[in-house]
């Protein structure tokens, strides 16, 4: 496989920056096991450098990270900046504000409008740069969004940030944040049999020019334990019948739900990583796409996962 594999998958524009849609997503990076616990094993520095650089190599231009992706002794951040510094030109770097995490691991109260300035700042620190190319606002529930996407938008009037997203959110925010300022993206759970309730938001997105990025495609409702547990049935057979992993057929599919629909699958293994590029390269039949929508929407006796609807598998690949 060569960096070319990851251009089969095209590409999208995150504001005035193009990005291959098959990015990489920094919240495993840190750690060992499950992502984002107090408990969390630091993962071995040297691999996880090792694993951004191979990922630049491969073409990877687009990485996912926050200054609360961190472990006992690790910083998703930090690691970034020791393995890719000075950045490679065409490099962008998407973190997201909102959430905290206290020295120990344990959650802060999301953040103020008056605090995300310092929040951005912290991750400029971490990663050694004068600005970020992409902040996304992490929301919980449906609250209005105004006062803390205003808040970022002043930021980027300064220059610490050029482009804004959202993460975590309805249509209605996305309608209340573009009447502040532009969004590139949305970063939303979603993947085969999660959350298909977002496939007409995923549609919106793309009207607008907004990309639609999704986290746990592969992870599902592993969510940060990662990938694994009860398979869709028709993720498998799909899968043998390309030989391919569950993994890549789920990135393939993701892909196909529109050009501005991109992947952000984050490993802290090499031999996974290489696997998420060449999903990119996967061509599902229009049979594929039928079975494999079929089962995101729940529909047949072996289509989902559950009781009876799947079989016990790991898949390649871990979280995001």
């Amino acid at each position: 496989m060569t960096s070319q594999t990851i251009t089969a998958a095209g590409t999208w524009k995150l504001g005035d920056r193009t990005v291959n849609r098959i990015g990489f997503g920094a919240m495993r990076l840190a750690q060992s096991g499950e992502a984002l616990v107090s408990a969390a094993v630091p993962r071995d520095r040297g691999q996880a450098v090792d694993v951004l650089r191979r990922a630049v190599d491969l073409g990877v231009n687009h990485i996912d990270t926050a200054a609360f992706y961190f472990s006992p002794l690790r910083s998703a951040n930090e690691l970034i900046s020791r393995a890719l510094a000075p950045y490679p030109d065409d490099l962008v770097i998407v973190t997201k504000v909102g959430p905290g995490r206290d020295p120990s691991g344990e959650w802060l109260p999301h953040a103020r409008p008056d605090q995300l300035r310092g929040q951005v700042e912290e991750n400029l620190r971490q990663l050694g740069r004068d600005h970020l190319d992409v902040v996304n606002l992490r929301i919980v529930g449906t609250d209005s969004v105004a006062e803390r996407f205003g808040a970022l938008a002043e930021l980027r009037q300064a220059g610490l940030v050029r482009h804004l997203g959202l993460s975590n959110v309805q249509p209605h925010h996305l309608a209340e944040a573009r009447a502040i300022a532009p969004v590139v993206c949305v970063q939303n759970m979603y993947g085969i049999g999660v959350q298909p309730g977002q496939d007409e938001f995923l549609r919106t997105c793309g009207e607008q020019g907004v990309a639609f990025v999704p986290f746990y495609s592969i992870a599902g409702t592993g969510r940060q334990a990662g990938a694994g547990g009860t398979e869709s049935s028709a993720v498998l057979e799909v899968a043998r019948a390309h030989g391919a992993s569950a993994a890549q057929v789920r990135l393939a599919w993701t892909l196909r739900q529109g050009p501005h629909v991109l992947a952000i699958p984050g490993t802290g293994d090499p031999e996974h990583l290489a696997a998420n590029v060449a999903a990119g390269a996967l061509r599902l039949s229009p049979a594929d796409l039928t079975r494999l929508d079929s089962a995101h929407h729940g529909r047949g006796p072996t289509d989902g996962p559950g009781p009876g609807g799947g079989v016990r598998a790991t898949a390649a690949g871990t979280a995001s």
